[in-house]
């Protein structure tokens, strides 16, 4: 009889082998016993735990959207000011655990594989709608909810396309400079509205 707690410990393991398979081979084409051999456990137990390859991999993004979640949680309640909110998820979108091999194979491989999986799809929904509901959180705090809108679309598209072109080592610019294009982005975009502000007099 396997220990008490030793359930959800276990899972984790396999989940992080699975991160590391992925990695190694650069591609979801990993088998249930190189991930258990990864884990140091066998096939069966994996099995066991998950049932099949796919529900461990849909696991495995889980896990990176888990992750995702608890840090931008993190950095949001660390500052104050619609502003700042902002910079704190550009911050945690560009982290440097975002960039480990394990991790950027993963999310290439699920954005593929979310063309055929409606599970791995609705996943990457989920993702997508997070990152820019907690964009329009903070800007209808600075602009109209129309422009709020147009600037929050913009700035995940730059989020994801900057992540995806220095994942695949295709940008020209190192990985410090997207957050700062991305910070760029939204203080171009703001500034008629901060313009338009009515100045305060002290008399």
């Amino acid at each position: 009889m396997p220990k008490l707690g030793m359930e959800p410990l276990r899972k984790k393991a396999l989940v992080d082998a699975a991160l590391r398979a992925i990695g190694h081979h650069g591609s979801l084409n990993v088998t249930m016993s190189d991930i258990a051999r990864e884990a140091g456990v066998s096939a069966a137990l994996a099995h066991h735990y998950f049932g099949s390859k796919q529900q461990l991999l849909l696991e495995t993004i889980r896990s990176l959207l888990r992750e995702l979640r608890r840090d931008a949680i993190a950095a949001l309640a660390h500052v104050s000011g619609p502003r700042a909110r902002l910079s704190a998820i550009v911050r945690v979108s560009f982290q440097s655990d975002q960039f480990t091999n394990e991790t950027v194979a993963a999310w290439l491989a699920f954005y593929v594989e979310a063309q055929r999986s409606e599970e791995m799809r609705r996943l990457l929904v989920i993702y997508n709608r997070r990152l820019r509901s907690n964009i329009m959180d903070s800007l209808n705090r600075l602009c109209p909810p129309d422009d709020a809108a147009r600037i929050a679309e913009g700035a995940a598209a730059l989020i994801d396309g900057l992540y995806i072109r220095h994942s695949l080592q295709a940008a020209p610019l190192g990985i410090s400079a997207a957050p700062m294009l991305v910070e760029n982005y939204f203080d171009t975009q703001l500034k008629s509205f901060v313009d338009a502000k009515p100045s305060i007099r002290i008399l």
